[in-house]
């Protein structure tokens, strides 16, 4: 992407480089710019009642199938833990992957806000199967042990690996065989679904889920996830959850307005479609680089990688990046729908100095 013209840039403060630690931290699309400046004119209703939602009602059906609900809200953690709420009771359990988003990060959102208990599994790939649901769903009956309610599962994983149609479908089987309901963090749904070549419903409806997470934020949007209720039936009370739990925005058409640019078109794809291909791009070139380990399927936009400490710290000065695991010295990039192929270009250069000069 180009940058602004020079008058408008600070005068103190050159561009931020564009760095592989989250597609948080990218920028916004310029489609979803022109759509929050195209619905800024006059008055609409707030909390949901103006047209601009309606059409993101229509546009969500159009993808999710006739009784699918949106529910749009401010961010991830907030989609979740409505999400879990609207599924489970105060005394209810939720499995999930010992990596899930909802275990690992969110400061514990969901058992503290929600007050509900999550029983995680061991996942390596970062993928529960019906076998693990089978194990961690137990207690049924008991009162001195919570009821489990909810599997939630995370598209893709948190270690940038993607669950296939088949797998959620077997996921969600068993979830539903032991009255469970599903629940689908979709931070990067549109990464999984690009990465199949499928449209989003047949890793979704189609596949069993309940209720899904859907993420904008890291695919291009300014701000703004959704919950989107493909299975009515599986929830209660999502409307004064999403109020009580601060995420009902009182002007909801500037939410509204950039999922549907996202969604109302192939901006979802294209942008994850690229960030996937950047990330591809990454780790063919730093898998040819001697000493460098990469340690997970790269299947959406992320690569996991082994290297030394003092080359990522080195390497982080320059191109901003996360380490995952401080014991093993294993670190995450992250593309994003505007990494561009120089700058991949530019840190695999970089990370192949690094290496070379400490084998020197």
């Amino acid at each position: 992407m180009t940058q602004p013209p020079a008058e408008h840039r600070s005068k103190s403060r050159p561009p931020a480089p564009r760095g592989f630690a989250s597609d948080n931290q990218a920028s916004v699309h310029p489609d979803v710019l022109a759509a929050l400046a195209a619905v800024n004119d006059g008055h609409q209703p707030a909390y949901g009642d103006d047209d601009v939602t309606g059409r993101l009602r229509e546009v969500v059906q159009r993808h999710f199938g006739d009784r699918a609900e949106v529910f749009p809200v401010f961010n991830g953690t907030g989609a979740n833990v409505v999400s879990l709420q609207a599924m489970s009771e105060r005394w209810s359990s939720v499995v999930c992957a010992e990596s899930a988003h909802i275990n690992t990060d969110e400061c514990g959102a969901s058992e503290k806000i929600a007050g509900l208990k999550l029983v995680t599994a061991p996942a390596p790939d970062g993928k529960l199967t019906p076998g693990l649901v089978e194990e961690r769903a137990t207690g049924f009956g008991n009162i001195q042990r919570r009821r489990p309610a909810v599997v939630s599962i995370t598209q893709s994983t948190e270690l940038g690996t993607v669950y296939t149609a088949r797998e959620t479908a077997a996921v969600a089987a068993a979830a539903h065989e032991r009255g469970l309901s599903v629940h689908m963090d979709g931070a990067r749904m549109a990464n999984a679904a690009a990465s199949l070549g499928l449209p989003l419903r047949a890793l979704t409806t189609d596949a069993g889920v309940d209720v899904l997470s859907f993420g904008g934020t890291k695919n291009g949007l300014l701000l703004g996830d959704a919950i989107v209720v493909l299975n009515p039936d599986a929830v209660r009370g999502v409307e004064y959850l999403r109020k009580s739990s601060m995420q009902l925005a009182s002007k909801m058409r500037y939410v509204s307005a950039q999922l549907t640019a996202l969604l109302d078109g192939d901006l979802w794809l294209r942008n994850a479609a690229h960030a996937n291909a950047m990330a591809g791009r990454l780790a063919d070139a730093a898998r040819a680089v001697p000493g460098v380990e990469i340690t997970q399927a790269v299947q959406a936009n992320a690569v996991f990688a082994i290297v030394p400490k003092d080359v990522a710290e080195r390497l982080r000065k320059r191109f901003p990046f996360y380490t995952w695991d401080e014991r093993t010295g294993e670190v995450r990039w992250m593309c994003s729908f505007d990494t561009t192929e120089a700058d991949v270009d530019a840190f695999t250069a970089a990370l192949a100095d690094e290496m070379d000069e400490m084998s020197a």
